[in-house]
């Protein structure tokens, strides 16, 4: 088996020989567990795209076909020239049921459960879990789907329908992947097709979409010393033992960098042997490593500036007036993570992850067939950069289908695709092997900038007493002032030199005491914590918040309309008395908000301390220059006291 790598094109990584790249994917593929309810799963994208047709549209004008479903497979989507730059090319899956399939689909639903899916039972409503005026922002994000482009409701219940007939005809479960090497790292990249995304429609999500491609990467390290050591339970003289599971990442929402990663060994993360778990998200096939329901929040272009704004007020009642939102920050030595804390104006949806449903992957419910491998050099892959699903012209881009795993929409390239390493914030760790090595390097080339250090503050300090000497020989010298002055720059500036080295030479010996006490950990086996690198961790809503009661989900519901229902009322019937209306009406909704959100102590407190804040602005108004005066007077006072007390000393 061959290890020589192969340059991709389009990126700065290495693929591995086909043969080994086809076992590592085989020997780590994720387990996929997925929520009762769920009606796609994932499929080789080569049915998906036979059943196709090819789309190009340039703006105000309708949209063009070029190939339809009896001519498009994968090999004649890559061959396509895009010659119209100015034009999106995207693919079409099916149209939407005409009224009469639509009624047979839902009578079909209601006398049973959709093929290859069971009955989704929703939790918590979505809106019961956050504070009025997200339910507010939330309110004028569903009045937008009125006006931008957004993929037709029953076109969910077609794709369904169509997507059960492929699996009728032949049942098959299939992923896409490639493996290749990056800064020290072996990289095992799973990439998930589904046919359509029913997040919006099905699970009441932020959006629908055809066509769906979610990622999993694993990575590994390549140590030949371990080749024959036994890991997590596998014997010890398999060909593949020398490469090891180290971190694994799941593609997931609003998630980046460190925050996308846990570590091999990390509790969280579960395993069926070397199989890592995956709980899929229902219709929108996020990734996540717990099973739950996880609230997720979506923020608008036109809300980031007032976004920022909110959080800053929100920073400080939190951590200058210590307000804080839960329990004190606990004294253990694991990293404090950031407090999910929900924006007022990002758009809360709810992700059930619960795993309850089908399970794919080696010893589940249902096996993966043969992975197709993603060479770069197929033209499907690279050559394509159009939409993988119907161009729906959304302003948001939450309702168009998404590009291929080599592109974003705008047809650049994914990081994800040509920097795996550094997409999960991995480019600045190395493989347990490395460090080590890495560490002991750092600690020769410390030793040796060191000696160098302490040859150059040696010579420095004899030139800066050297030049001192000289200095103050011609202290009583007139005739040398301009020499003096001179001197005296040099000598300030060779100072400053020898005090920043000094400074260099402090720091270093403290990094060196740092790396030998690391070193020994390492020789010893004592790893950091395996969430030490997380700052926001995929968490899911607790059980003790799903206690709202069914009356509380009618008022979360319903709370917004009635709210504009009582305005409209008091323009029409009460107009002279709107500004008491309004503070009542606010007054009151806030009381039985902070009721059925068992919130009554914190409404009190804070306000209490909002009270507080405009009493004290409307004295500062009401007798400002009184309280001017009496400031000046009572500082003059102390000055005097203090000023007098220290002469009487």
């Amino acid at each position: 088996m061959s290890d020589l790598p192969i340059r991709t094109a389009a990126s700065s990584v290495e693929r591995v020989p086909a043969e080994l790249e086809l076992a590592l994917l085989r020997r780590f593929e994720p387990v996929l567990r997925f929520t009762l309810g769920e009606q796609f799963f994932p499929i080789d994208a080569e049915r998906y795209v036979r059943r196709s047709s090819l789309w190009y549209q340039r703006a105000g004008e309708d949209a063009v076909l070029l190939l339809d479903s009896d001519s498009l497979n994968l090999e004649t989507l890559g061959q396509v020239d895009l010659e119209q730059r100015d034009a999106i090319y995207f693919l079409k899956f099916i149209d939407p049921l005409d009224s009469t399939e639509l009624a047979a689909y839902q009578a079909r639903r209601r006398d049973g459960a959709p093929p290859r899916a069971g009955a989704f039972i929703p939790g918590t409503g979505r809106l019961a879990r956050v504070g009025f005026a997200s339910r507010f922002v939330d309110a004028l994000f569903n009045i937008t789907l009125l006006a931008r482009g957004r993929v037709p409701g029953d076109t969910a219940a077609a794709a369904a329908l169509a997507y059960a007939r492929m699996m009728d005809k032949r049942e098959e479960y299939r992923y896409h992947g490639r493996v290749v090497r990056e800064n020290g790292w072996i990289v095992a990249q799973y990439w998930f097709f589904y046919v359509y995304n029913n997040w919006r429609t099905a699970f009441s999500g932020a959006n629908d979409h055809e066509a769906d491609w979610e990622m999993v990467c694993v990575y590994l390290s390549d140590d030949p010393d371990r080749e024959h050591v036994p890991a997590d339970g596998q014997r010890g003289d398999e060909p593949l033992a020398r490469y090891r599971p180290e971190w694994v990442a799941y593609a997931s929402h609003d998630y980046a960098g460190d925050d996308l990663r846990r570590r091999w060994d990390d509790p969280e993360l579960e395993k069926v042997g070397l199989h890592p778990v995956v709980y899929v998200a229902a219709g929108s096939h996020a990734g996540y490593f717990r099973r739950g329901e996880y609230l997720t929040e979506l923020e608008l272009p036109i809300f980031q500036p007032l976004a920022k704004i909110y959080g800053r007020l929100s920073a400080f009642w939190h951590e200058q007036l210590r307000q804080y939102q839960g329990d004190e920050p606990s004294s253990s030595e694991e990293p404090r993570l950031e407090e999910p804390r929900t924006n007022l104006f990002r758009i809360p949806f709810v992700d059930y992850a619960r795993g309850d449903g089908i399970s794919l992957g080696p010893g589940q419910d249902k096996a993966w067939g043969v992975p197709r491998l993603l060479r770069p050099d197929d033209p499907w892959l690279s050559a394509y950069r159009g939409l993988w699903g119907l161009y729906a012209r959304d302003p948001f881009a939450g309702e168009d289908a998404p590009a291929g795993p080599m592109y974003n929409r705008d047809r650049s390239i994914r990081r994800s695709w040509y920097d795996p390493v550094g997409w999960a914030g991995l480019d600045k760790v190395a493989p347990a092997h490395e460090e080590l090595r890495l560490v002991v390097a750092q600690q020769v080339a410390l030793a040796g900038r060191q000696q160098e250090l302490r040859s150059a503050i040696q010579e420095k300090s004899q030139e800066v007493r050297t030049l001192g000497a000289a200095l103050r020989a011609m202290r009583h010298q007139p005739h040398l002032q301009r020499l003096a002055q001179e001197y005296q720059e040099r000598l300030q500036n060779l100072s400053a030199e020898l005090a920043a080295q000094r400074a260099e030479l402090t720091a270093d010996q403290s990094l060196l005491q740092s790396l030998a006490a690391y070193a020994a950990d390492l020789e010893a086996g004592v790893r950091e914590p395996p969430r030490a690198h997380i700052r926001r961790a995929h968490t899911p809503t607790p059980h003790a918040q799903f206690r709202a009661g069914r009356l509380a989900e009618i008022w979360a519901a319903a709370s917004i309309g009635l709210m504009l229902v009582v305005l409209v009322g008091l323009i029409y019937f009460a107009r002279h008395y709107v500004v008491f209306g309004l503070a009542a009406m606010i007054a009151l909704f806030a009381f039985i908000e902070a009721t059925f959100r068992g919130r009554i102590e914190r409404m009190v407190t804070s306000v209490t301390i909002g009270l507080a804040v405009v009493a004290a602005l409307v004295l500062m108004f009401e007798f400002f220059w009184p309280i001017v005066a009496l400031t000046v007077v009572l500082l003059a006072s102390y000055l005097l006291w203090e000023n007098l007390r220290e002469l009487w000393q």
